[in-house]
């Protein structure tokens, strides 16, 4: 359900973007803004795994 809400708000037309911008500067904020979120999204997940990996209080 929470995904659901998360794709609908993220529902942006990148391609409508790029076809009404007015100069390349432009064109390579909203590439950056399109992938940055997923970006750090992946270095937090992969952040929360080494962390969990190395705890030092689970092992026996």
């Amino acid at each position: 359900m929470l995904a659901n809400i998360i794709l609908v708000l993220q529902d942006v037309n990148i391609e409508e973007k790029m076809k009404n911008a007015p100069d390349s500067g432009y064109e390579i904020g909203v590439v950056i803004g399109t992938y940055l979120p997923f970006v750090l999204l992946v270095g937090l997940a992969y952040f929360t795994y080494h962390r969990a990996k190395n705890r030092k209080d689970l092992d026996d």
